[in-house]
């Protein structure tokens, strides 16, 4: 059995879409952020990481969307989460970097600025670039990785899922999502998809 780490808002929607997708059986567990559960010594033990997502499996626990997302396509092939194509499965994991290295880290500096500072003034100013850079991000996702109506075209794949997690994010950041139509328009598809309307109700309640 499957056993899913997350955290209501955050980027372990993901997976938890990636899992109903796949009408994968798994059992969802709810790290109580406020209280600080992830930074418990039990917690620890499963990732020493303290963050979301985790993925327990028989083979041990993965962390990092990358990963857990391909691990979830190449469990389930029938689902068809994955490019078959190795070149094209290869720019999905690219694509899935840079929306893990780059654009959640452009969008952590609001929220979590206490990871680069202790400062409280530093952490605030940290936040004033966030619009800007999350604006960038997405000027690229819209023009050189989004084809529509889904990244890789005609074929819904996890990236579909890890893009919709981040692009929920937008206003929040002080983003205007019209100014990125095809993100927009990419959001509604996958608002309408019955897997992640369950996936969201499930994980953000």
């Amino acid at each position: 059995m499957l056993t899913l780490y997350y955290a209501p808002h955050t980027c372990s929607l993901a997976p938890y879409i990636a899992l109903e997708e796949a009408g994968a059986k798994f059992e969802p567990y709810r790290v109580n952020f406020p209280a600080g559960e992830q930074n418990s010594a039990k917690y620890k033990a499963l990732n020493p990481k303290g963050r979301v997502p985790a993925l327990a499996t028989e083979h041990g626990v993965l962390s990092e969307n990358v990963a857990i997302l391909s691990y979830i396509a190449q469990l389930f092939p029938a689902a068809n989460l994955a490019p078959a194509d190795p070149s094209v499965f290869a720019q999905m994991q690219a694509f899935n970097a840079y929306l893990s290295s780059t654009v959640h880290v452009a969008h952590a500096h609001r929220p979590r600025g206490y990871r680069w500072s202790d400062d409280p003034a530093v952490v605030e100013n940290l936040k004033i670039k966030v619009p800007k850079n999350m604006s960038d991000c997405f000027t690229i996702i819209e023009n050189e990785y989004l084809k529509g109506p889904w990244v890789f075209g005609d074929q819904f794949t996890a990236a579909d899922a890890y893009l919709f997690t981040i692009s929920n994010w937008l206003e929040a950041d002080g983003v205007d999502i019209n100014k990125f139509p095809k993100t927009l328009a990419h959001r509604k598809a996958m608002q309408a998809r019955p897997a992640v309307a369950r996936a969201v109700a499930a994980h953000d309640s």
